[in-house]
């Protein structure tokens, strides 16, 4: 049976228009909440020839770009916004700036601002008399706005997944912490992954992602390995951006990724060495690809019916947070901590570089009330923060620490505080009055 070649191109344009056609109708799905979401992300990368902090060692060149991402959330009741940096640290200052600027953009309450940082050891330091540092928050405050205009009706799905690629790196020896990886101390191999669907396709808005791990691939370690035994001499946002970048490559540029850092005072990448080594281009791949896979595991999972099923119509938004103060070795040093509740899940702030046992420590006190994602380098930085238990074997976190080890009791009840305050799932939290 012969068609002429003029009927054959229609049959096939027509069985391509129905098969897509097909597609998007399959592909959607209802979405009815009471939150609504809007996410944009931002090229910040300074000029080629910038420093890098972390490490320090001079660059010439960028190897992948630094980026800053912006959620907005907005449930008629409260209005939050999460920014994530590819940047080493959040300064009191750059807080202080980019919550006014965003919360004049968008009306959002500087409080339900959160500004976090990754950590990145190969990205630009920040001084608020630069110019680059005026961009930047010129920047993120645009994104914010971006993010407002396109604030819609959404959903969050929720995965956990694995990576392989962080490990402990303090080991005691004769009573004294060592630098050294160590396969035996305690580390965090999980992922966290919340996906946000507006229900118009299967590939998510935005998916922000949670891991621990120092994001030191290219910094420099025992000074010997080649190629590059001074460090990696470009601009990079080390593993948190290539697996940005590999996640928003799977889905399409409608989704974008954005990276929260955990408890990884004491975890760095499994870089063997003397004590270990700098990574390279196989390196950055294996750790990013790696982190960026079980995202993508994780974020495909949590939209199959089953997972659809359990996601919630209401969300409630709730924000608090506290300033105390904390002992320090040279005095009294000012610690803000902040708690975000989206409906289920329970983010928790702390500002610096906490040791992984912190998180452990969190969890288990309110893992059956929330679903907690404890967030370092957030809203501000005061250096490592250790635990009590550490300072007496020394080593150089609790030594580099402006804290005395009777810092983190504290530290553990106050952010148990805040927990009620926006769980409120206690006697007083519900009182008329309470805040």
């Amino acid at each position: 049976m012969h068609f002429p070649i003029r009927s054959l191109m229609l049959l096939v344009v027509f069985t391509m228009h129905a098969a897509t056609a097909f597609a998007d109708g399959d592909y959607q799905f209802r979405v009815e909440s009471n939150l609504r979401a809007g996410v944009a992300k931002v090229d910040i990368t300074p000029p080629p020839d910038t420093p890098v902090v972390g490490h320090v060692r001079p660059t010439n060149g960028v190897r992948d770009p630094i980026r800053a991402g912006v959620l907005l959330l907005d449930n008629g009741d409260t209005r939050a916004a999460i920014v994530t940096l590819d940047l080493i640290n959040t300064p009191s200052d750059m807080v202080s700036q980019l919550r006014e600027a965003i919360a004049d953009r968008t009306k959002t309450p500087v409080k339900n601002i959160m500004i976090s940082a990754s950590h990145n050891h190969s990205g630009p330091g920040w001084s608020s008399e630069s110019g680059w540092s005026r961009q930047m928050v010129a920047k993120i405050t645009a994104a914010a706005g971006d993010a407002l205009k396109h604030l819609r009706p959404v959903t969050i799905g929720y995965g956990e997944d694995r990576i392989d690629f962080n490990i402990n790196r303090r080991k005691v020896v004769d009573g004294r912490a060592l630098v050294r990886l160590n396969p035996d101390g305690p580390c965090d191999h999980r992922v966290k992954v919340l996906r946000f669907d507006d229900g118009k396709s299967l590939e998510p808005m935005g998916v922000l992602m949670h891991a621990v791990c120092h994001p030191c691939v290219f910094t420099w370690g025992d000074r010997l390995t080649p190629p590059f035994p001074k460090g990696f001499p470009k601009i990079s946002a080390d593993f948190p951006g290539e697996a940005q970048t590999f996640v928003e490559k799977i889905y399409g540029p409608k989704t974008h990724a954005m990276f929260l850092q955990g408890c990884c005072g004491d975890i760095r990448p499994n870089l063997p060495g003397v004590p270990y080594r700098c990574g390279d281009e196989a390196d950055i791949k294996w750790t990013g690809r790696s982190l960026g896979c079980a995202v993508v595991r994780a974020v495909d999972r949590s939209v199959v019916r089953e997972e659809l099923a359990k996601r919630k119509t209401i969300y409630p938004l709730r924000c608090a947070s506290s300033v105390i103060d904390l002992p320090g070795k040279k005095g009294k040093l000012a610690c803000e901590m902040q708690a975000m509740r989206v409906g289920d899940f329970l983010l928790l702030t702390i500002p610096g570089e906490p040791m992984v046992e912190y998180g452990f420590k969190i969890e288990k006190a309110i893992a059956d009330r929330a679903i907690p994602i404890v967030v370092g380098y957030a809203n501000g930085h005061l250096g490592y923060i250790c635990t009590a238990e550490s300072y007496k074997y020394g080593g150089y976190e609790p030594n580099s620490s402006p804290l005395l080890p009777e810092a983190e009791p504290m530290i553990l009840a106050e952010l148990g505080r805040l927990a009620d305050r926006v769980l409120a799932d206690v006697f007083e939290s519900l009182k008329p009055g309470a805040k």
